[in-house]
C-alpha cells in the first residue's frame, strides 16, 4: 500500500487505516501472517480517444478503429444495456497465418474507456467456445443485473481468445489457437490493455479485475493461476474448472440418454429429447423438493442446502417407477439408471471417474437444462472434443451425435490428457489452472477471488467448484476464506435461470473486499419474475417477483430463521 506523508491526518484518513488494519488482521494467511490491504482505486477522466491509435501504439497490434461514443443503448444479443459515454478502441493482435490449416488468425478485442473513469480495469472473459468479441460492458454476476462494469466506471475490455467464430471448433487443428484460447490470448491482451489504459487517462489503473461466467469462469480461474501478479479481484462464475471433462461427460450422458430414448431421429439416430420428457423431470424436480427442500426451514421452492439433499433423495425409491406405459407420474427402471449414471458422473468401464458428480436440484425441470444435457451433446460438445480437446484431434471421425455415441470412454477419453508431435500441450493443461496452484502468489498479494455457481447447472458441476473449493482449503491451512470465498447459487442454471434468485451483484461485493477489506458474509439475490428488469420465466408462479436471499459463502448455507419468507433478512448463513 502507497503512502503519502502529509502534516495532517484527516478522520477520514485514520478511519481508512483503522479499517485497513483491523481487515488485515481478519484476514491472515496459513501462516498467520497478516494479508496485505491494497488501497482504493482513485477516479480519473479521459484525456485522450482518437488519437489513442497512435499514442498507444505496440509491436503487432492493429487498432482498426477508434471513436467516441455518446451516453445510450447498446444492444447485446436481442437486448440492449445503456452504457455511458465513452471511448470504444477495436484491433487485433498477432495476426498471422497458420501452416497447419492455411487459415488466418489474431486476438480480436474490443475497449470500451468511460470518460468518467473509476480507476479500475475490467478484463472481460467471454464463453463458449469464444471467437465474437462481444460488446465490452463487463457483467457483475448472476443473471443479467440491468448495470455493468462499464456503468459503474470501469475500462473493459473484450476478445475473441484469438480465433473467428466462423470457424467452429476447426480452429482446434491449429495449435497456437489452441493456447491462446486456453490462456495465451488473455497473456498478451493484459499488458496492451494497460498501456491503453495509460495513455488514455495519463496513468495505469489502480486497481485491475477479471470476470466471466461458463468458459468466462474457467477464464476467470485460469487467471487466478497464470496472471496473479495482474489482477486484484478475480469474479468466476459457473466455471467449466475441468472443461475437457465437462464436455466428455456431455457425450457420456448422450450415450446414457440414447439408451431409452423413445423415438429416432429422421436420420434413424436416438432422439435425445424422447428419453426424458418435460413432464418426467418436472416429477424428478418435485420429488427432490419432496425430499429436501424444507431441510432449511422453510419449503419455498429452494433447496438450499444440497450436501443434506445427497443424503435424502435417492432416484432409485423416491420416484415412482413405472409398472405400464410412461406417463409422465413415472420413470421407467432403465430411465432411472440412467438418471443415476450421469449424476453419478461420468466413468470409464472400470468405474474410475472421468468428470465430477452433479447434485439432484429443482432446476433439472428446466429448458437450460434440457438444452445442455440433450441438444449440445452432439452439437457443442462433439466438437469441442473432436477438434479442440483431443491430441491428436479426431476430426476425421463423422461429427455429431455419431461422434458423441461413438467415443469411447476407455480409448478415447484418456486423449485430453496426451500431447504429441505439434500438440505440445495437452488440453488439460491448456484449459485447465495448473495442477500444482493454490494461488499463494494472489494470496499473498492482497488480492482475493470470488466464485459462484448454479447448483442446477447441467453441464459445469457445482460438485466439481466445491471439490475445487476444498481442495484450495486444504492447501491453504484449512480455511482459505482469508483471500477466496465459493457462493453457490440454489436452483440456478448455466449461469442464469432457473427457480432461482439468479440476479446479484458480486462485482462490487468484490470490489469492497479488495479496496475495502470487507469481506462478504453474504450476497443478496433477487429473482426475476414480472416487474423485474429481465424477466426470468422459470421463476414459479407463487413466488414474490421482488424474492431475495442470501447467497451464503460455502459450505454456510442459508436457513429460515423466522419472518417474511419472501425477504433475505429472514434468513441466516449457518454451516449444517
Amino acid at each position: 500500500m502507497k503512502t503519502t506523508p502529509t502534516k495532517k491526518l484527516s478522520i477520514a484518513a485514520v478511519a481508512l487505516g483503522v479499517a485497513a488494519l483491523l481487515a488485515a488482521c481478519a484476514g491472515a494467511g496459513r501462516s498467520g501472517a497478516a494479508l496485505p490491504q491494497l488501497a482504493p482505486a482513485r477516479p480519473g477522466a479521459l484525456l485522450s480517444c482518437t488519437d489513442l491509435a497512435a499514442k498507444a501504439a505496440l509491436p503487432g497490434t492493429v487498432y482498426t478503429a477508434v471513436s467516441q461514443v455518446p451516453a445510450g443503448a447498446i444492444a447485446v444479443g436481442s437486448a440492449s444495456m445503456q452504457a455511458p459515454a465513452h471511448c470504444l478502441v477495436q484491433g487485433r493482435m498477432n495476426e498471422r497465418v497458420s501452416p497447419v490449416d492455411g487459415n488466418t488468425y489474431a486476438i480480436g478485442f474490443e475497449m470500451r474507456l468511460p470518460l468518467a473513469w473509476n480507476g479500475r480495469f475490467f478484463y472481460q472473459a467471454n464463453g463458449g467456445l469464444d471467437g465474437v468479441v462481444v460488446p465490452a460492458l463487463g457483467g457483475i454476476g448472476g443473471g443479467g443485473p440491468a448495470s455493468s462494469a462499464l456503468q459503474m466506471g470501469f475500462a473493459v475490455i473484450s476478445a475473441d481468445a484469438g480465433h473467428a467464430g466462423a470457424l467452429g471448433p476447426r480452429f482446434g487443428l491449429d495449435p497456437q489457437a489452441r493456447l491462446d484460447y486456453g490462456y495465451n490470448a488473455v497473456a498478451q491482451l493484459t499488458p496492451m490493455a494497460k498501456n491503453l489504459i495509460a495513455k488514455a487517462y495519463g496513468r495505469g489503473p489502480d486497481r485491475s479485475y477479471f470476470g466471466g461466467c461458463s468458459n468466462g469462469g474457467r477464464h476467470a480461474m485460469v487467471a487466478a493461476a497464470r496472471s496473479a501478479d495482474q489482477y486484484d479481484g478475480i469474479l468466476a462464475g459457473d466455471p467449466g474448472y475441468n472443461l475437457p471433462r465437462a464436455a466428455v461427460a456431455q457425450l457420456y450422458g448422450a450415450q446414457q440418454y440414447a439408451k431409452v430414448a423413445s423415438a429416432n431421429t429422421p436420420a434413424g439416430l436416438p432422439d435425445l429429447q424422447t428419453a426424458f420428457t418435460p413432464a418426467e423431470m418436472r416429477l424428478v424436480a418435485d420429488r427432490v423438493l419432496a425430499k429436501c427442500d424444507a431441510l432449511d426451514g422453510l419449503a419455498d421452492g429452494i433447496v438450499a442446502d444440497v450436501k443434506a439433499c445427497r443424503t435424502r433423495f435417492h432416484i432409485e425409491t423416491d420416484v415412482p417407477t413405472c409398472v405400464g406405459a410412461r406417463d409422465g407420474r413415472c420413470l421407467s427402471a432403465p430411465q432411472k439408471s440412467a438418471l443415476a449414471h450421469v449424476f453419478d458422473g461420468a466413468r470409464n468401464s472400470a468405474g474410475q471417474p472421468i468428470y465430477s458428480s452433479f447434485p439432484f436440484d429443482a432446476g433439472v425441470a428446466g429448458s437450460n437444462w434440457r438444452d445442455w444435457k440433450f441438444v449440445s451433446p452432439p452439437t457443442r460438445d462433439a466438437g469441442a472434443v473432436g477438434f479442440i480437446f483431443t491430441t491428436p484431434p479426431l476430426d476425421k471421425r463423422p461429427g455429431g451425435l455419431p461422434f458423441a455415441l461413438g467415443f469411447d470412454m476407455d480409448r478415447d477419453a484418456p486423449l485430453i490428457d496426451a500431447a504429441s508431435g505439434l500438440y505440445r500441450e495437452s488440453a488439460m493443461a491448456f484449459m485447465a489452472p495448473p495442477a500444482a496452484a493454490n494461488l499463494a502468489t494472489l494470496r499473498d498479494r492482497g488480492a482475493k477471488m470470488m466464485v459462484y455457481h448454479g447448483t442446477s447447472d447441467p453441464v459445469f458441476s457445482s460438485d466439481d467448484t466445491a471439490a475445487w473449493y476444498e481442495r484450495l482449503q486444504t492447501a491453504n491451512g484449512g480455511d482459505a476464506s482469508a483471500f477466496a470465498r465459493y457462493f453457490p447459487v440454489p436452483g440456478m442454471n448455466h449461469c442464469a435461470g432457473g427457480p432461482a434468485t439468479d440476479q446479484f451483484d458480486m462485482l462490487s461485493a468484490l470490489v469492497a473486499w479488495v479496496e475495502q477489506g470487507q469481506a462478504p458474509q453474504t450476497v443478496i439475490a433477487r429473482a426475476r419474475g414480472p416487474g423485474s428488469a429481465i424477466v426470468n420465466a422459470e421463476v414459479p408462479a407463487d413466488w414474490s417477483p421482488h424474492r431475495t436471499r442470501p447467497l451464503c459463502p460455502y459450505p454456510r448455507v442459508a436457513v429460515y430463521t423466522g419472518g417474511d419468507p419472501e425477504s433475505a433478512a429472514s434468513f441466516a448463513c449457518r454451516t449444517p
